[in-house]
């Protein structure tokens, strides 16, 4: 005959009753706070719909039967040489060559996108990198790493771009070399100051007395507990390297043409908003919905993920 403690008995009788409290750890309740604000719901709606528009950009160019770069003089322009309005045949219009508007902006996300994804990710490990062995090791180390950043963050972009452009010529290579570059710093600023406060934490010491490793103490102790600031900054880095792309591309820095972009759409309109109003407004839509949706998305990870904030209500408002 088996024996059941009193106290397993107990937890199981908890365990089955549908109203038993629960922990909830805070990434949960963060997760929780963000199904619940509306905000972030759009947000996450509008990046996913604008990823996966991205991703159908080589289908809807097979629908359609025109490619990004196929220019039609006969139906996609006037008589006057200018660009060709809304239609059924090009259903947001054409730009100055002719060229179907609705599939280049399809192909500019692709291009916007994976600079935005890729260029915060390689200054997210930078920075992380960096800000963790700057605030660590501290001394000289942390003097020379707190110094370079500094440098970075004051040095003006538009210079190296040029001079990169210069020897290199324009390339997505490096157009997100350039924006990690310069977005880095600001990263390994935030860790470096939260690594100070993190390494004299008990945990820490305790790690150390029983001969943990400074690689150890910094990438096991430490940056678990960076994640949530960090994974904030990455959401809000992403539309900062999107406009980057989009400024490089306008000032003819970034991707070489014909490659679609959505800065390079603007710059091409430049001549033709004033008898083409479709030409400049819908890469402009198409890049103020992204970044915003972006931003939004940003506020609302770290509102869900900062403990002191208010807690959200059941109908989202704070």
């Amino acid at each position: 005959m088996t024996m059941t403690t009193p106290w397993r008995v107990a937890a199981g009788t908890a365990a089955a009753q549908p109203g038993a409290i629960q922990g909830r750890g805070p990434w949960r309740l963060a997760w929780e706070r963000l199904r619940r604000d509306p905000v972030a719901v759009a947000s996450a709606a509008t990046i996913v719909l604008v990823a996966v528009a991205a991703v159908a950009a080589p289908a809807v160019a097979h629908a359609v039967g025109r490619g990004p770069n196929d220019q039609y003089p006969d139906i996609g322009l006037t008589t006057a040489g200018l660009p060709v309005g809304p239609s059924r045949t090009f259903l947001l219009g054409t730009d100055n060559l002719g060229r179907d508007l609705l599939v280049r902006i399809l192909y500019g996300a692709r291009i916007s996108l994976l600079v935005g994804v890729v260029a915060t990710l390689l200054a997210t490990v930078a920075g992380v990198v960096v800000g963790l062995a700057a605030g660590y090791l501290g001394g000289l180390v942390d003097l020379s790493l707190a110094r370079f950043m500094d440098m970075v963050l004051s040095f003006p972009y538009l210079l190296l771009a040029i001079a990169l452009v210069s020897v290199f010529g324009s390339s997505l290579t490096i157009s997100m070399l350039v924006i990690a570059f310069f977005s880095w710093a600001a990263i390994g600023r935030v860790v470096r100051g939260q690594t100070l406060s993190i390494r004299e934490k008990e945990y820490v010491e305790a790690s150390l007395s029983v001969g943990s490793g400074a690689m150890r103490v910094m990438f096991v102790e430490i940056l678990p507990n960076l994640l949530a600031p960090v994974l904030v900054l990455a959401t809000l880095l992403v539309p900062t390297a999107i406009v980057f792309e989009a400024t490089l591309s306008f000032l003819g820095l970034g991707v070489a043409p014909p490659t679609p972009t959505w800065g390079g759409m603007l710059s091409d309109s430049l001549a033709f908003y004033q008898v083409a109003w479709w030409f400049p407004l819908f890469p402009g839509l198409a890049l103020l919905a992204t970044t915003l949706a972006f931003n939004l998305l940003g506020d609302s990870v770290r509102d869900a993920l900062d403990p002191t904030a208010s807690r959200t209500s059941r109908g989202g408002a704070r």
